[in-house]
């Protein structure tokens, strides 16, 4: 009780809301706007990702690894979900009968998530994803992110819009704001510095609603509005199943990523206990996001950054942090204002974010001993990934519908060659 008492945890528990939020509150927009969401439906999303990611921060603080790492919608997921919408259409899938593939897979993914925790598989895993498969798999997270966002900053619609073309004039506006953000990411003290994201969002936000004159999605809402299966009713289509399900295996990577990136701010190594504990709860909130159409969760890997420049290790900010998270998704006003976020503007704030993670893959690359002969084994899951992102979705009609969305993916494809490679062969005996 004396430390909730306490002035600098709340003060504390602030940064931790607005890092949180600043990660948060543009993936639900997306996601609503690909799969052509009404906007009272878009606002329910975003409420909701606002009540689970502030609960799913309390119970890992709580019960869960028990340190003060973010809990939120993943970035893998996402990522993937959005390719999935934008190749529904070339594939002739409805958007329904993808969303609601996707929500069978990922329940199921979920189910095995808490499977991996309850069996103590977790540590095990962990040994799959040496530094090399991790280096490959933040560069290709990040270029799959990237591309997304960029889009977004050109004005270029989520989903399967018709006319796709470049707005010049948001385009412009986009960048000035990207500029703002890296300037304050570099130049402005440390003070300031953490608050970047938070400023470019308020600024961009402000001038965007002046120069473009934007006007709001729907109504106020005067209470909380939910729907379960919202992106569309269970359904079973193979190869969207299996691509969740590949998908949430995966995904198990952010949590030995941000458990293992941790381990030297916390000076303890993970213990099987919270690997068990972290992996249930993941997977419990991943089952409840894939009923509520939410983006399934993991632990953040950028926790660390945030970790290592504030200095804020202890539990209780974070805790408070995520309870005001929480608060603000039960108020219906603050979910209706913040769905008025131009996707633009978003973009370019993540654009910025997410470059960091390249220094993410440096560090894990640089614990590796590259040389002549054993360059491969990232060479290939790299530049493959990254080719099979840039080729259209029409050149993968011709494979069986079964296997088709994993295989269009470049960077499901990449992250696979890179576990496949790593663990096939003993490279560092080369």
């Amino acid at each position: 009780m004396k430390e909730l008492l306490k002035s600098s945890n709340w003060i504390a528990g602030l940064q931790w809301l607005f890092f949180i939020f600043a990660n948060i509150v543009v993936i639900p927009i997306t996601v609503g706007a690909a799969f052509e969401l009404t906007p009272g439906k878009i606002v329910s999303l975003l409420q909701l990702s606002f009540i689970v990611t502030g609960l799913a921060c309390m119970a890992q603080a709580f019960l869960g690894h028990k340190r003060a790492i973010m809990e939120g919608q993943s970035g893998l997921w996402w990522g993937v979900i959005l390719t999935l919408c934008y190749s529904a259409g070339s594939e002739g899938m409805s958007l329904s009968t993808m969303g609601g593939s996707l929500t069978v897979g990922i329940i199921i993914s979920a189910i095995l998530t808490i499977l991996i925790g309850i069996t103590g598989l977790g540590p095990h895993l962990a040994k799959l994803f040496n530094p090399a498969v991790m280096g490959v798999f933040m560069f290709l997270l990040g270029t799959k992110l990237i591309t997304i966002f960029l889009k977004g900053m050109l004005g270029i619609p989520f989903g399967q819009a018709k006319e796709v073309h470049i707005d010049l004039s948001i385009s412009l506006f986009s960048m000035i704001i990207a500029i703002l953000v890296i300037t304050i990411s570099i130049k402005a003290p440390p003070s300031i510095r953490r608050y970047g994201l938070l400023i470019g969002i308020i600024v961009g936000w402000i001038f965007y609603t002046l120069i473009f004159k934007t006007k709001g999605p729907v109504s106020p809402a005067t209470s909380i509005h939910f729907e379960l299966f919202p992106l569309g009713k269970p359904a079973w289509d193979i190869g969207i199943i299996i691509t969740a399900v590949f998908t949430g295996l995966l995904n198990t990577a952010n949590t030995f990523g941000a458990l293992k990136g941790t381990d030297p701010l916390y000076k303890a190594e993970t213990t099987h206990s919270q690997y068990k504990s972290s992996f249930i709860i993941t997977g419990i909130v991943n089952g409840i996001a894939g009923v509520l159409g939410l983006v399934p969760y993991a632990p953040y890997v950028s926790s660390i950054g945030f970790l290592s420049q504030t200095g804020i290790m202890k539990r209780t900010p974070f805790i408070l942090g995520g309870l005001m998270f929480f608060v603000m998704g039960i108020i219906p006003s603050i979910g209706h204002l913040f769905s008025k976020l131009p996707l633009s503007i978003g973009s370019a704030v993540l654009f910025v974010a997410y470059l960091q993670l390249l220094n993410s893959s440096w560090k894990f690359f640089q614990m590796v001993q590259f040389h002549t002969q054993n360059i491969y084994r990232s060479a290939i899951p790299l530049f493959v990934g990254i080719v099979v992102m840039s080729l259209p979705t029409s050149y993968f009609v011709t494979l069986p519908a079964g296997i088709r969305p994993l295989l269009s993916s470049g960077l499901l494809v990449g992250i696979f060659l890179a576990l496949l490679l790593e663990n096939l062969f003993k490279w560092d005996s080369l």
